[in-house]
Order: C-alpha cells, then sequence, then structure tokens
C-alpha cells in the first residue's frame, strides 16, 4: 500500500515592500535663480531698449561736433530724425531730455559698409538711405584686412558706396594686422587702396586707426598725408597731433539709438 506524501502548504510571498527611489530636489536657491535669469534673459532687451541704461560715458569738454559710427552689430531700431547728443549735469551722455545741460543734433553718422575683399554689412544699404531721407550727413567706412588684396579690398568698397559732395570723405578703418605683416608691406597696401579710392572719388580719404596703432604702424606717407580720425577711450585727447576726429568712447548713449555706441568729437578747427 502507498501512503500519498502531504504537500506542505506553498507560502504566498508578500509583495516587496522597498521603497521607491525619491526624486533629486533641486536646491530652492537653484531654482530661484534659473527663474532670475530667464527674467532677466526676456525683460533684458527690452529695457534697453526703453532706455533703462540712460547715462554713458562722460564728455570731454569744449567741443560742440559729434558724429557716431554704427554697423550690424548695434540695435535696429534707430529713430534717424531724432538722433541727438543729450548732455547731463554731470556732464554724461544721456537718454533723458528734460534734465539735459545741453542737446546737439549729430554732426554725422558713420556706417561700416564693407570688409576685406568681399564682405558687406547688412545694415549699410537700408541704413545709408534712411539716414539720408533723415537728412544727415553720412560717410561709409571700409575694414581693411592686411592679409588680402588692397586693390580688390578697393574695388570692392568702390563697388558698394556712392558718394555725393554732401558726404563725408572715404574712410578706412585699419585695426589689425596679420601675423608676419611688416610696418612696411602694411603702409605699401594701405597706400594703394588709399590712392585708388580717392583717384575714384576725387577727395582724400579718412584714416580710422588707434592712437597707438598710428604711433607703432603707420609710416609719415600715411600718417602725416591723411586725415586721422584716432580712438582713444579717455577724456583726455589723442596723443597724436592734427586729428580730424576723436573716438573718446565705445560705451556713449545717444538719444533716439537703443544700446551704447561709440562716440566721436570733430576738432576744433573743422566744421561738418
Amino acid at each position: 500500500m502507498v501512503v500519498a506524501k502531504t504537500r506542505k502548504p506553498v507560502k504566498k510571498q508578500k509583495p516587496s515592500r522597498r521603497k521607491k527611489p525619491k526624486k533629486k530636489q533641486l536646491h530652492p536657491l537653484w531654482v530661484a535663480g534659473g527663474v532670475v535669469l530667464l527674467a532677466l534673459a526676456v525683460l533684458l532687451p527690452h529695457w534697453i531698449s526703453r532706455g533703462l541704461f540712460s547715462t554713458g560715458a562722460a564728455v570731454p569738454e569744449g567741443y560742440r561736433q559729434y558724429i557716431v559710427d554704427l554697423s550690424h552689430h548695434n540695435a535696429r531700431d534707430i529713430q534717424w530724425d531724432s538722433l541727438r547728443v543729450v548732455v547731463d549735469a554731470e556732464g554724461r551722455t544721456c537718454r533723458d531730455i528734460a534734465g539735459a545741460k545741453s542737446i546737439v543734433p549729430l554732426a554725422a553718422v558713420v556706417l561700416k559698409a564693407t570688409e576685406g575683399e568681399s564682405f558687406t554689412d547688412k545694415q549699410f544699404a537700408p541704413w545709408w538711405d534712411a539716414a539720408g531721407e533723415a537728412g544727415l550727413k553720412r560717410g561709409a567706412y571700409h575694414f581693411f584686412r592686411s592679409s588680402k588684396d588692397a586693390q580688390l579690398q578697393a574695388q570692392h568698397y568702390i563697388g558698394m558706396v556712392s558718394l555725393t559732395y554732401k558726404d563725408l570723405p572715404p574712410v578706412l578703418d585699419v585695426e589689425t594686422v596679420h601675423e608676419g605683416c611688416t610696418k612696411e608691406q602694411l603702409n605699401r597696401k594701405l597706400l594703394q587702396w588709399l590712392e585708388m579710392v580717392e583717384a575714384h572719388y576725387g577727395r582724400k580719404p579718412i584714416v580710422y586707426t588707434s592712437d597707438s596703432f598710428v604711433r607703432d604702424w603707420l609710416l609719415p606717407a600715411v600718417r602725416d598725408e591723411y586725415p586721422l580720425w584716432v580712438a582713444r577711450y579717455n577724456t583726455e585727447p589723442p596723443r597724436t597731433e592734427g586729428w580730424l576726429f576723436w573716438q573718446f568712447t565705445d560705451r556713449a548713449v545717444v538719444h533716439g539709438i537703443p544700446g551704447r555706441v561709440d562716440l566721436s568729437v570733430v576738432s576744433p578747427e573743422a566744421l561738418l
């Protein structure tokens, strides 16, 4: 006789009681910081356009004519018929006309036209027309690349810029030198551009550069024969003698232009 084996009852497994891993919580300060950064990213352009940063660089004393130069790096929303240099009681450029010590219309606007052998500033054509329609005296500059062919650079500028007798002479902006270029090579190329452009327009071009660049790089054939527009960010005039324009800051505010801009004064001996 076979005796059946009794089976032990199977114990039911209890469901696992392990806790699910908690999600990492961001620190409240991180959350708050992110919210602030996001708000600034959204609001900052609006604040700038509305003139929140309404005070700019100190203005050198004794000058009555101002020039602003612009390129595609500047803000687009320009009120061309309202451009004024407004100076407050502390001698700084400002936007608040109501509290102004002096209000002076711009003497001229200089726009970046070309660079190297082929680059054209995308804002040049529309801004050139807008400045002309507003009755402003205009100027156009070429950013010189020492590594490029000087004659091709001159041809590029001539092909893009039409000047009338009311406009400023052509402007050559030279600020950089490519590695391996000597002072003699640079000046030979500059003279090629200057002479070719002068022959086309019948007007002697203006050379823009920094105070130190004049001393370190320009030879007398350029330095002494062409009008100079000298950049020196200071309330003291450039050390270079005989300058025509002096760019004294890149942190000015001008009524009618959002953001901060380059601003220059005209030599007291020159009237535009």
